[in-house]
């Protein structure tokens, strides 16, 4: 980003693109990257869902935390993964987890998670990453995500306007 462009501007342009490429039924990687990286204040390091998924496979792996509603984390999260709620987070949450213990964030796009990274670092974890994209870039990736039943297809897409970065799942509203 050129530095006489004034960050608003350049997040008002960004979200334009991203508006107007979803109304015209062209929703692409790039157009979703390009979302990203306007929400991004890129003080957390991110963590691409491909590098995830072995992880979470192996018997010990990363703390996963959905910082999601709990309406949203009722419809599906990952496998694993403690609710702590954006809204309510408390640190005292994590009262039992070492500092240096590896910490993935995540929420349906990664902003309100990265915000959850950020409060995290400042309170001393020193292994915290966002996944990048958040659950939607998880699941357009194949990726799968669960409720209490089991592998679920459904996945709490936020609203009907950042729904449409949702290309896979079923999409489910409040």
């Amino acid at each position: 980003m050129c530095q006489s462009v004034p960050r608003k501007l350049y997040l008002s342009g960004v979200l334009f693109l991203c508006l107007l490429l979803p109304a015209c039924g062209q929703v692409t990687d790039q157009a979703y990257a390009l979302l990203l990286k306007g929400l991004y204040s890129h003080t957390v390091p991110v963590i691409p869902a491909a590098k995830l998924k072995p992880l979470l496979e192996k018997e010990t792996h990363p703390v996963l935390l959905d910082t999601r509603s709990e309406k949203e984390y009722h419809v599906s999260h990952l496998t694993g993964a403690k609710l702590v709620n954006y809204d309510n987070f408390d640190l005292a949450q994590l009262k039992d987890v070492p500092k240096d213990t590896p910490i993935v964030v995540y929420c349906s796009v990664g902003y309100r998670s990265e915000k959850i990274g950020e409060r995290l670092q400042q309170a001393g974890y020193s292994r915290v990453q966002n996944l990048y994209g958040g659950l939607f870039e998880w699941v357009n990736q194949g990726h799968p995500v669960y409720n209490q039943q089991g592998k679920t297809n459904q996945v709490h897409a936020y609203s009907k306007s950042w729904g449409v970065w949702l290309r896979k799942g079923e999409k489910v509203y409040d």
